[in-house]
C-alpha cells in the first residue's frame, strides 16, 4: 500500500468529514437516532481529541471553530451526569481553553475536575470505580478509565499547577497497573472486581490494552511525575510492547482477546496499538525497533478504511463479563469509536511518512 503523507492526509479528510458533518451520509447515529457528535460522552471525547491534534499539526481555523462551536452547544444546553466516560471531552476542553482563553471553558474544567479528585467513587485502595450513564459498576477497576478520566485530571494538575492532581492521577495509574496487569503475559485484564476479587473471565481484551497503551503515551506529556514513577510506567509500556510484537497477527491486525488466534481480528485495538507504539517509538519511549509493529497495523488499518472513510471490523461496546465467549462473540461492523481511534493513528502516522 501506498501510504504517502498526501494519501494519509486524504484519509484524515474522510474520516473528519464524517465526524463533522451532519450532511454527510455516511454519518453514524447515537444515542436517539441523532448524529453520534450530538450526544456527550467517551465516543465523543476520543473523537474531539482526535480534531484537536488535527488542528494543532495543521492550524486549520475550521477545525478549531467545529470545536469551539460544539463546546459552546453543549455547554448551553447543560453538560450531562458527572462519570468517568463523560469525563473524557474535558481533556479537549482544557486546551481549548489555552486556545482561547474562554473563562467558561476553564471553569468546566475545574468544576469537573474538582469532582473527579473529591467526590467520583472509589473502590477500594482508592481506585476510580468505572461508573458509567449506564451502570455505577460497584467496586470494579476498568483498563478504559485511565484514558477516559485520569488524562484529564494529570491533565489539570499542569493546567493549574496543582500538585495534587497530578499526584492523584500517579495513584490511579499505579492501582490499576497493581490489580489489571497479568504478570504472566504483561499484558493487562480488563477489569477486576474487588468485590469478589476476581478478573471476571481473565480477558486480555484488545481493546482494553489499548486503552492503556495510547493512554500512556499521552500521560507522560501531560504532567510531570517522578522519575522513578516515570521509568516505572516506561517499563510496564515496553513490557506490553514486547507482548504485543509476540501475539500480532502477520495481517498486521490484533485479536479482539490477545492471547486467542483463534479470536477476530479487531480493528479498533488495532488502531489503539499502532498510534501507541508508534509515538512511544517517535518520542524515545520505547525503542524504534517497536515502530515496525505500528506501521504494519497502520497498513492493517488503512486497507480497512473503505471509500467514504468508514473503518470496518470494529467490535461494538463491550462490558465486563464471566464468559471469554462473550468477548469472542461481540458483532464488529463500523463504530464511531473506531473512526476516533483511526483518526489519532492516521495524524500520527503522518510524522512517519514522506511526501510523494
Amino acid at each position: 500500500m501506498n501510504l504517502t503523507r498526501r494519501a494519509l492526509r486524504a484519509k484524515i479528510q474522510k474520516i473528519i468529514e464524517g465526524i463533522t458533518s451532519t450532511e454527510n451520509p455516511t454519518a453514524f447515529t447515537g444515542r436517539g437516532g441523532k448524529h453520534f457528535m450530538e450526544n456527550w460522552d467517551w465516543f465523543q471525547g476520543v473523537a474531539l481529541f482526535g480534531l484537536y491534534e488535527y488542528y494543532r499539526d495543521s492550524g486549520d481555523e475550521a477545525a478549531l471553530r467545529y470545536l469551539t462551536g460544539w463546546f459552546d452547544k453543549h455547554i448551553a444546553a447543560g453538560p450531562p451526569q458527572k462519570n468517568v466516560n463523560s469525563m473524557c471531552p474535558l481533556l479537549t476542553l482544557s486546551y481549548l481553553y489555552e486556545e482561547t482563553g474562554k473563562k467558561s471553558y476553564l471553569a468546566l474544567c475545574r468544576e469537573w475536575a474538582e469532582y473527579a479528585v473529591e467526590r467520583l467513587p472509589r473502590t477500594e485502595e482508592g481506585g476510580f470505580q468505572h461508573i458509567t450513564i449506564d451502570s455505577d459498576n460497584f467496586m470494579q477497576l476498568w483498563d478504559d478509565t485511565l484514558y477516559m478520566t485520569v488524562l484529564f485530571i494529570a491533565r489539570m494538575g499542569a493546567l493549574l499547577g496543582r500538585e495534587d492532581y497530578v499526584q492523584e492521577s500517579v495513584r490511579q495509574f499505579l492501582v490499576h497497573i497493581k490489580y489489571l496487569t497479568d504478570p504472566a503475559s504483561g499484558l493487562f485484564f480488563h477489569g477486576f472486581n474487588f468485590a469478589g476479587r476476581h478478573h471476571y473471565a481473565g480477558a486480555l481484551w484488545g481493546r482494553g490494552n489499548a486503552w492503556y497503551t495510547a493512554g500512556l503515551v499521552e500521560y507522560l506529556e501531560l504532567a510531570q511525575i517522578p522519575e522513578g514513577v516515570r521509568l516505572f510506567l516506561l517499563s510496564t509500556l515496553e513490557t506490553q510492547a514486547r507482548a504485543l510484537r509476540a501475539c500480532q497477527d502477520e495481517s498486521g491486525m490484533w485479536h479482539t482477546l490477545l492471547d486467542d488466534p483463534e479470536s477476530y481480528l479487531e480493528s479498533s485495538a488495532t488502531a489503539g496499538f499502532s498510534y501507541g507504539l508508534l509515538k512511544a517509538a517517535r518520542m524515545g519511549y520505547l525503542p524504534r525497533e517497536y515502530a515496525e509493529c505500528g506501521l504494519k497495523g497502520l497498513e492493517a488499518i488503512c486497507e480497512r478504511i473503505d471509500e467514504n472513510g468508514i473503518l470496518r471490523e470494529v467490535s461494538a461496546g463491550t462490558c465486563l463479563s464471566d464468559s471469554l465467549d462473550y468477548y469472542r462473540n461481540i458483532p464488529r461492523s463500523a463504530q464511531p469509536y473506531g473512526q476516533s481511534m483511526a483518526l489519532l493513528l492516521l495524524m500520527e502516522a503522518l510524522h512517519w511518512q514522506k511526501e510523494e
